[in-house]
């Protein structure tokens, strides 16, 4: 789900629940707006992702949101990243 659907859901009242996860060194945004969570995506289709919470979570304050769960269970931050 990018950006653009994101915003459309949020203006039609649907999203349920915004979810910031931690999985290793990096933080995603689900997304419950019905049905399954469908993560947050870039405009190209790539796993929109953070290395910090607060710009996680400045993004979603960004999109008009103020309320969002937060899982950080797997998350190290101070783990490194393994470039592919």
């Amino acid at each position: 789900m990018n950006e653009k659907i994101l915003r459309a859901l949020i203006e039609a009242g649907a999203i349920k629940k915004i979810e910031i996860i931690g999985e290793g060194s990096t933080l995603y945004v689900m997304v419950h707006a019905g049905g399954e969570p469908k993560p947050a995506h870039t405009l190209k289709g790539k796993l929109k992702i953070w290395s910090t919470l607060d710009t996680a979570a400045k993004w979603i304050r960004s999109m008009g949101i103020g309320k969002m769960h937060l899982n950080v269970a797997k998350w190290q931050p101070e783990q490194r990243k393994i470039r592919l």
